[in-house]
């Protein structure tokens, strides 16, 4: 009976790192219609990485080589084939976003340093790593505005990867699990170099990328399934609050948005880093995600791994969905599209996969 007592007193009152907050979940849609089940990243083929592992996100320089931030702080550049990898920098963090200016530069969003520059010579200059006096605390995707501006998401103001050794997966984890939306939207005006508060109040900000006219961000919040369109007239908007600035495009995905690239056509990419799981059936149930938090990782149930990448256009039509139900692929979080073919990110694998145009 005492140990009954002890094990009930330890599942309801050992302290945990979050406060999690109630809120509910929308229905997942079935894989049917524009979700239909296939196997189409089936046809990946992967290239295999000499310097590291979890290649992020990736980026095509100006010179039209790859260029993909890996998990130990590496910047890796590399021909469309994979081959010639060479090592062009290190940030001394865990870089995830990037993108090229217009003068060239390599811009960087490290999980751990804040925005950042490298040059043509491989130097790391720090762009912002605060705001209003606060700490960029999980600096996660950015994109290069037509006039110059970097946009980029702050993910959680509540759990940073530094806290947690620099694992992003913890920080993020933590972040879904609390459901307290403290994610938001930075501007970096590189002629002042001042960064801004665009709008704030997402459950887990991660993919930004720019609307064709220039005007407008999508922005993936992970913890809610959705992509937002976000003016980029907008300042310290919180987008709980209705606003003729912000609107929803996608509703109710099928598993975490991550990764937004700009395609060909007018294709906006879309990784979805993982299905939806039983997070869904505790979001109006605080006392339970903390309790889950309680029980070693060894016994939590798992999704089975599910590779997917959407693509939809502006307005919000999906347009095509490629994925791998046997759960072959790596942990993908998002894809550039190339004439190659699509770059596929993935989180923390040892190669980067590459699906052939005809695939698409």
């Amino acid at each position: 009976m005492l140990s009954i007592l002890v094990l009930a007193a330890y599942l309801c009152l050992w302290p945990v790192p979050v406060d999690a907050v109630a809120w509910q979940a929308p229905p997942a849609p079935a894989y049917e219609g524009v979700y239909a089940a296939n196997e189409r990243l089936r046809r990946q083929q992967l290239i295999r990485l000499q310097h590291g592992s979890g290649p992020e996100h990736v980026a095509i320089g100006p010179d039209g080589r790859i260029h993909t931030a890996l998990a130990n702080g590496t910047i890796l550049r590399m021909a469309s084939d994979g081959s010639a990898q060479e090592r062009v920098a290190s940030t001394g963090g865990r870089p995830l976003g990037l993108g090229f200016d217009a003068q060239g530069n390599l811009i960087v969003a490290d999980a751990i340093k804040g925005l950042l520059a490298i040059g043509a010579d491989g130097a790391v200059t720090v762009l912002s790593a605060t705001v209003d006096g606060s700490p960029i605390a999980f600096a996660n995707a950015l994109t290069v505005a037509p006039d110059g501006r970097i946009y980029f998401t702050d993910s959680s103001t509540r759990f940073t990867p530094g806290q947690w050794g620099g694992s992003t997966l913890e920080a993020a984890m933590l972040d879904m699990f609390e459901g307290s939306a403290t994610g938001r939207v930075l501007a970096y005006d590189p002629a002042t170099r001042t960064t801004r508060i665009v709008a704030h109040g997402f459950s887990f900000a991660n993919g930004i990328v720019t609307s064709a006219d220039g005007s407008s961000l999508y922005v993936a919040e992970s913890g809610r399934y959705r992509v937002w369109k976000i003016s980029m007239a907008a300042d310290r908007l919180d987008v709980r609050q209705a606003s003729p600035l912000a609107s929803v495009v996608l509703d109710k995905l099928p598993g975490y948005p991550d990764n937004l690239t700009a395609g060909r056509d007018g294709r906006i990419w879309l990784g979805l880093a993982g299905q939806r799981n039983d997070l869904d059936a505790m979001s109006g149930k605080p006392f339970l995600r903390e309790l889950a938090l309680r029980i070693p990782r060894a016994l939590w149930r798992m999704p089975a791994p599910y590779g997917h990448v959407l693509a939809f256009t502006e307005d919000g039509k999906v347009v095509a969905s490629l994925q791998d139900p046997g759960g072959a692929s790596l942990n993908i979080t998002g894809a550039t599209e190339t004439d190659a073919g699509l770059y596929l990110h993935n989180v923390d694998g040892k190669a980067l996969g590459r699906l052939p145009r005809d695939a698409f």
